[in-house]
This record gives structure tokens, sequence and C-alpha cells, in this order.
């Protein structure tokens, strides 16, 4: 009995994060610069990026290896296409946000240490904006 739901609780998780997933779609896009997630260093290059849950998303690279990092909703009063929206401090830029096309609630991540000592210590952040084609920048 005890193993019929655990196996019932992990199939109901198994399709609740499907169907979440479903729900953001995935943003694929040329990064055209390195960048930091959750501490990890990314490359320049080709990214997926997926809601594994309503708590995290899956980013993985054109070979498919990624990670899991923790995410929060956030929400904006109206839909400015689709997006990976970058913070640079310096040279080094952080992944902050996703957001899709139609949507006006997206994906934040949690700011890092890395990225938090990085605010402390340069007197201006800027944000990097790449969506699927092409990259724009603003202060």
């Amino acid at each position: 009995m005890k193993i019929f739901r655990i196996s019932l609780r992990a199939l109901l998780l198994l399709a609740a994060s499907a169907a979440i997933g479903q729900t953001m779609g995935g943003v694929v896009a040329d990064v055209p610069f390195s960048f930091v997630v959750a501490g990890r260093q990314f490359p320049a290059g080709h990214y997926t990026v997926t809601a594994a849950s309503n708590l995290c998303l899956w980013i993985s690279d054109s070979q498919h290896r990624g990670m899991y990092v923790p995410i929060h909703d956030s929400v904006r009063s109206t839909s400015e296409g689709t997006k990976l929206v970058f913070h640079r401090y310096g040279d080094t830029y952080f992944l902050s946000a996703v957001w899709v096309s139609g949507r006006t609630i997206g994906r934040e991540l949690y700011r890092s240490r890395e990225e938090r000592e990085a605010a402390n210590h340069k007197a201006e952040m800027e944000l990097a904006v790449v969506r699927p084609g092409k990259l724009d920048s603003a202060k």
C-alpha cells in the first residue's frame, strides 16, 4: 500500500510538472556572451530554457547538458515578447528572468550570492536582453 501511494504521488508530480512546463513554453536563444546561473558559469552558445515546475527552470545547452534552477513568478503589465533578461556587472552577466510572449507572468531567478556580491562592488548594473534571434542592451 505504501509503494502504491509513493508511486501515485510521483506520477501526479510528474504530470503537474509536465503541465506547468507546457504553460510556460520553452525559450530557445543564442546567447552571445558567457553568463552565470546559481554560481555556475555557462559559455556563450545555444540554450533552451523551460519550466520544469512552478518552482524551477531547466536550462540546457545544445548538448542537453544543463541544470535546474529555483525561480519565482514575476508580473508585468504588458507582454513585451519572449526574452531572456540578464544583469551585467562589469564583464559578468547573470541570468535574471525569462519572459514568454503573450504572458504577463514570467519567471525570475533568485539572485545568487555571486550576483549580490557583484552588485555591492559595482556602482552600475546594466540589463542585457536576449530575444530569440537578437540581442538588446539597456541601462
